[in-house]
């Protein structure tokens, strides 16, 4: 089978989620690969009224329709698919599809906050092993020293284990700012009481890629293309286990 457009074979079977490129290509070659009633060829393509089948079973596309948003969630609101919580982030914003968020937000902190129905990529942005980046900005109730700024960035010893090391810099007399690649529970206040500090506010304002910048709060916005593009290829080589 040949034709002008369509998908080519061997992405057409990667994009199912069954395998690789260069493994689709190895089922083609072992003739293990059909569209329709033919057997597929390296240069064969897929159209959307085709069915490609590997070992005789059917491949389904995978969804790509994913709702990506971006919500600067106000203090207050519950990072929480439980509705019972009345004040769950998921009521709150009242989205007419069934969404969730990508990780968790204090209740007494604010800022970026990705909500999407791509399951595929949650355990991917939160394992700190792929090291992906999420910043904020936290006022405390006293000086930022530089003491503080060294012993913040090198590890503190919280919930029995020791922080990573991370990047943090001084924003103001009272206010830094720091970069994490991991999400221990209530990690950066519990740091800073480690040291002596309350914190006063936090904000995150980015995540990996994706940034606040003007955005209210308590509004959200959908991802553009270009950031979902980006997102993903930042994720194409991160694992989803331990």
């Amino acid at each position: 089978m040949q034709a002008e457009n369509g998908i080519q074979i061997n992405k057409y079977i990667s994009s199912s989620g069954y395998c690789s490129r260069r493994e689709a290509d190895v089922l083609v070659a072992q003739g293990r690969v059909m569209i329709n009633d033919n057997l597929a060829l390296p240069e064969s393509r897929v159209l959307a009224q085709d069915k490609v089948y590997v070992d005789d079973e059917l491949l389904k596309q995978k969804k790509t329709d994913f709702v990506y948003l971006i919500l600067n969630k106000p203090k207050g609101i519950t990072t929480t698919t439980d509705l019972q919580d009345k004040s769950n982030v998921i009521r709150f914003l009242n989205y007419p599809k069934r969404i969730f968020p990508v990780g968790r937000l204090d209740k007494d902190s604010d800022g970026l906050l990705l909500l999407t129905d791509d399951g595929d990529i949650v355990n991917k942005i939160l394992r700190a092993g792929n090291a992906h980046e999420k910043e904020y900005v936290v006022t405390v109730n006293k000086p930022v020293t530089p003491d503080f700024i060294v012993r913040m960035s090198k590890g503190l010893p919280i919930l029995g284990t020791t922080t990573l090391p991370c990047k943090v810099k001084k924003e103001g007399s009272r206010k830094f700012s720091i970069t994490l690649i991991q999400g221990l529970n209530r990690q950066i206040r519990r740091m800073c009481q480690y040291l002596g500090y309350d914190v006063v506010t936090l904000t995150r304002v980015r995540l990996m890629n994706l940034h606040l910048d003007q955005l209210p709060p308590g509004k959200w916005r959908t991802l553009h293309k270009k950031e979902v593009e980006t997102l993903h290829n930042m994720l194409k080589d991160s694992t989803k286990t331990n």
